[in-house]
């Protein structure tokens, strides 16, 4: 995508205030543009809300049947309230929530703040271009700092057959996870996408086994057979479902889905930042996962990972709105913290449980600054090129310009986030458009301006991210 390729390239150090600059005024034209054209997204959304996308698998495409449409025909048949309420009330109000489900699956979207949404849902990110290319990014800053499109030892030793990624998005990651599994030889892997909203392309004209199916994840039981996957992908979904009873509920969903050995992963990020504290490197087990922190210029968390809050004030003020807006919703603020503690919950259904979390600067550290300034002579700088020859050059600061453009592409969809939460934000901030849009425009300024120490670039702020997985146990 056109629009990610400052994720592969990012400035050196001397082109470092242009680039910033540049950026900053594309954002401020973007919102502009909003502002004045209030349907501005590329897709018509009339013709969006009456159609429903139904991508065809490659086998089902032989037999001449859609897979998409084979499994929603399928789902009135699964559906046990369907099936059990036989009383004219029951079977009216049954009727009823069906029709309704299959209206928001017609009419998926509306215009809201100058920006698409999804119509008669909780969830408070719009679905427009802007902020599909923020979720792409992260799901690429994810596959970079983890090395890989799934974390799980246990899919690359056992490549599965049939992939499923719920709340699929655009299905970035699903056209990742197949690079992935092209690299290790596996060229037949059949994905399924499901999501609420028709946003994926059709991967087939890729050279991807894919189908897609519209449904409401949290409408269950969802639309396929009993241990139908190998794999189900969970990605970004800590805005869709409440942490606690509706998000266990739809965790045992997808675990009855997966084949028993089959991989549960859960990727995601927190929402509320904070600062990383000078500290030695965690003694990892796992020396491949240190060697790709240390390629990144990121660092593992562990448990004793040191941190403290946001030292930035801008970021101090949009932490504080965040915490309180998605606290009103009941969303967490920091599910990084609580994913674990879920999958542990399940000691009867899986096993062989691992994490990863990494924490990504969002600049160069000042602690960074100091040491390569007062610590490294010129034999460590000569040796430290050496060593990430190909990869970039080195820059004054002693990063290569991959791990500056790394962190300059975490700032950047931190920055789109806040923006993409902004009615929320100015809602529980009490600012009215003119003092949002100061606030903004100074926060913008503050963060991206390179020249100034004092800015989030060396006060420690980092993105956190994460993997878990596990494996479906046999019953007993």
């Amino acid at each position: 995508m056109d629009g990610m390729a400052f994720a592969y390239w990012g400035p050196t150090s001397s082109d470092q205030q242009r680039f910033t600059a540049a950026r900053t005024a594309e954002l401020a034209k973007e919102r502009e543009r909003r502002r004045t054209e209030p349907d501005y997204t590329t897709i018509d959304t009339t013709a969006a809300g009456n159609f429903i996308e139904r991508s065809i698998s490659i086998d089902s495409a032989k037999s001449g049947v859609s897979g998409a449409t084979t499994v929603q025909q399928n789902h009135g048949a699964m559906d046990p309230i369907r099936r059990s309420n036989t009383t004219g009330s029951s079977s009216s109000s049954s009727s009823q929530s069906e029709a309704g489900h299959r209206d928001l699956l017609n009419h998926p979207y509306e215009l809201r703040h100058g920006r698409r949404y999804l119509r008669e849902l909780p969830y408070p990110l719009p679905v427009d271009l802007p902020e599909i290319q923020r979720q792409n990014l992260r799901t690429l800053l994810g596959c970079r700092v983890f090395s890989r499109a799934v974390c799980s030892p246990h899919v690359a030793q056992n490549v599965p057959q049939k992939v499923l990624e719920v709340g699929c998005g655009s299905a970035y990651w699903s056209a990742a996870c197949h690079d992935y599994f092209c690299s290790l030889g596996y060229t037949d892997v059949a994905f399924t996408g499901l999501d609420v909203a028709p946003l994926p392309p059709n991967l087939n004209k890729q050279g991807i086994n894919w189908t897609f199916v519209q449904h409401d994840i949290r409408r269950m039981p969802l639309p396929f057979d009993d241990e139908e996957f190998d794999l189900v992908m969970l990605k970004d979904l800590s805005l869709v479902l409440q942490i606690g009873v509706p998000f266990q509920k739809f965790l045992d969903e997808n675990i009855r889905l997966l084949r028993v050995g089959g991989t549960l992963e859960i990727w995601e990020s927190d929402h509320v930042l904070r600062s990383l504290l000078p500290h030695p490197p965690p003694m990892s087990k796992q020396l491949a996962d240190q060697r790709v922190a240390d390629q990144t210029a990121t660092f593992l968390i562990a448990p004793g990972t040191p941190f403290a809050p946001a030292q930035n004030t801008f970021l101090q003020r949009a932490n504080a709105w965040i915490q309180e807006a998605l606290d009103a919703k009941k969303l967490p603020p920091t599910p990084c913290a609580r994913i674990a503690q879920v999958l542990y919950q399940e000691p009867e259904s899986l096993g062989n449980v691992g994490m990863r979390r990494v924490a990504i600067p969002l600049g160069e550290l000042r602690w960074e600054r100091d040491s390569h300034k007062h610590t490294r002579s010129n034999s460590d700088v000569t040796n430290a090129a050496s060593k990430n020859k190909g990869k970039g050059k080195l820059s004054e600061s002693g990063l290569t310009q991959d791990q500056l453009a790394l962190r300059q592409t975490a700032l950047l969809t931190v920055l789109q986030m806040i923006e993409s939460l902004e009615p929320l934000l100015k809602e529980v901030s009490g600012k009215n458009s003119e003092e949002w849009s100061h606030w903004w425009a100074s926060m913008m300024v503050d963060l991206l301006d390179p020249s100034d120490s004092s800015k989030a670039a060396s006060t420690g702020e980092v993105l956190e991210v994460g993997a878990w997985w596990a494996t479906k146990l046999p019953p007993e």
